[in-house]
């Protein structure tokens, strides 16, 4: 037995354990009467020769709660020392004596392959004892890996036959020595795995959501997800359970964690090569949607290769919010791979490509100036979408109505079905221009109606400009006055909200414009009088203008 320096600190523990054992003189065996069982103070009295009583518990002498002997019954006991004059006896000690001895003789020959699974019991000044299977092992505290803070009687071990000493009746265990040749014995199994790239049977100890432990020559390996298929990362749970026994393939081994790398698809052949001889981007396959996701879909091509069909690549449809809406998991559809790196094992497909454009169909639909509903889709500071058989137009403030101050946040809601125009189709930029005030009637119209030029009306001044100055009329109708039309009066002189009077210069529907000229009405008042001169004769012109003065 090849200990070297610990084969001297070996002897010396033992010989500690057995003087921690031995108490005013050598253990010894006799044969024992019991001569009286004392049950209320669970014990009986055993002789054992010279007129000596010894003492020992019921429990000793019990199995299952039932007592194995009774008075006048010669059992063996072992007289371990003395108290006050009467011996101490065991009668447990004399079976574990005997199970030692049956344990020497069973592995003498062979001890250094023995491993043994106990308790330990006791510590001592030693070390500790441990029992397994009623027998009793030392295990001295430099061979126990243990920290001397650490309260470890009653905690289960293994540990490995390092001597045994038949004269003694003990046997030394170390749980270092187990956990070093373990150690060895894994660094083995794990340099072979690596150096010999080998392929090998494993069975599955443990399930996580991050991947798989598995035994492979009694050393446990982590397969991650992302190493179970080429498809990426996958739930385990779904494909294996706890015993399966799966063939792997050692990648890598951290030696500072002592973490074992495993792969299942390592041992696989690479569905990738395939892909890169046969796919280019633009080639058109059938897949099935096998996951989906709030940002997208997984697709199966069938080869253990998934592709990824992003949210926006579902439909033309801008406003997409669940793929659900689109997709059923198991659904067969056509895609176009618009992306494939091999190298990355990336590839991405595209549904919508495939699909008619929405544009290109509305064009072949409808034209400038018709005139169809559609669902208010967003409303903007500037105005709002509409969707119209797919496809989104927009609809600016200054279109939405007559009235300059409204808005359409003021007017319309999401949702909403509202009739328009299709003003302008612009099919380079795919831009669809709408008019709602199209549709209703112009107040300029319904003004120019009741009104002609070069007639005289009453408006207010709303407000003052550097070349003009507007005037509210009926009906929320609003006119110009510019600057070289306000004489004879004085701009600088008029106010907002003031009443002004002027004629109507000019009425345009078309730009929905109206202009106003105090200066024409003058004229017109100038010319009217004349008029009234020349159809008065008999007035002297000096009587009319008293007249108009009055």
């Amino acid at each position: 037995m090849a200990f070297d320096n610990e084969s001297f600190e070996e002897e010396n523990f033992a010989e500690m354990f057995a003087a921690s054992e031995k108490k005013q003189e050598s253990s010894r065996i006799v044969e024992g009467e019991i001569v009286e069982i004392q049950a209320d103070e669970n014990r009986a009295l055993v002789g054992v020769g010279d007129k000596l009583e010894g003492i020992i518990s019921l429990d000793e002498l019990s199995e299952n709660g039932e007592l194995k002997f009774g008075i006048g019954d010669k059992i063996k006991v072992m007289i371990t020392g003395y108290y006050n004059e009467r011996p101490k006896i065991s009668y447990k000690k004399v079976l574990e004596q005997q199970k030692t001895i049956e344990f020497i003789d069973a592995h003498k020959e062979d001890f250094e392959n023995v491993i043994i699974e106990g308790t330990i019991t006791k510590k001592n000044r030693g070390g500790y004892v441990v029992e397994a299977d009623d027998v009793s092992f030392f295990m001295p505290r430099s061979l126990a890996a243990f920290k001397d803070s650490e309260d470890v009687v009653g905690r289960k071990i293994k540990a490995q036959v390092v001597k045994i000493d038949e004269d003694e009746n003990s046997i030394v265990v170390s749980r270092r020595k187990l956990f070093n040749e373990e150690r060895k014995r894994k660094k083995q199994i794990i340099d072979q795995l690596l150096e010999d790239d080998v392929v090998v049977e494993g069975t599955i100890k443990k399930i996580t959501s991050y991947g798989m432990f598995v035994d492979v020559g009694g050393v446990d390996g982590l397969v991650h997800y992302n190493e179970i298929s080429y498809k990426g990362p996958v739930n385990p749970s779904k494909l294996y359970k706890e015993g399966d026994s799966v063939t792997v393939k050692a990648i890598a081994y951290d030696k500072d964690k002592r973490h074992l790398s495993l792969s299942i698809k390592a041992v696989l052949p690479d569905p990738w090569a395939e892909v890169e001889d046969e796919l280019d981007e633009g080639d058109t396959i059938t897949v099935t949607v096998s996951n989906i996701e709030a940002y997208g879909a997984f697709v199966d091509l069938g080869n253990d290769i998934e592709g990824f069909l992003h949210i926006s690549e579902i439909s033309w449809d801008k406003n997409v919010k669940n793929p659900n809406d689109y997709l059923t998991v198991g659904q067969e559809i056509d895609v176009e791979v618009i992306e494939i790196n091999p190298a990355k094992h990336k590839l991405r497909v595209s549904l919508k490509r495939l699909l008619p454009k929405p544009f290109e169909e509305f064009s072949k639909n409808f034209q400038e100036g018709d005139v169809v509903k559609g669902e208010v889709t967003s409303i903007t500071d500037f105005g709002a979408f509409v969707k119209i058989d797919g496809v989104e137009g927009l609809l600016h403030n200054q279109d939405v109505s007559w009235d300059k101050n409204a808005r359409c946040k003021d007017l319309l809601k999401v949702g909403e079905e509202v009739e328009v125009k299709i003003a302008k189709i612009n099919s380079e930029d795919q831009k669809i221009s709408l008019n709602r005030k199209a549709l209703l009637e112009s107040p300029v119209n319904k003004f120019a109606a009741a009104h002609k030029v070069n007639s005289v009306i009453t408006g207010t001044i709303r407000d003052i400009k550097d070349f003009g100055v507007f005037v509210s009329l009926e009906d929320g109708v609003d006119a110009l006055i510019r600057d070289e039309d306000l004489s004879p009066l004085a701009k600088e002189e008029l106010e907002v909200g003031q009443t002004i009077e002027a004629a109507i210069a000019l009425i345009d529907s078309k730009r929905d414009r109206i202009r106003l000229s105090v200066k024409k009405l003058d004229y017109i008042k100038n010319q009217a009088m004349l008029d009234e001169i020349n159809d008065n004769e008999s007035h002297s012109l000096g009587d009319l203008i008293k007249d108009k003065f009055k």
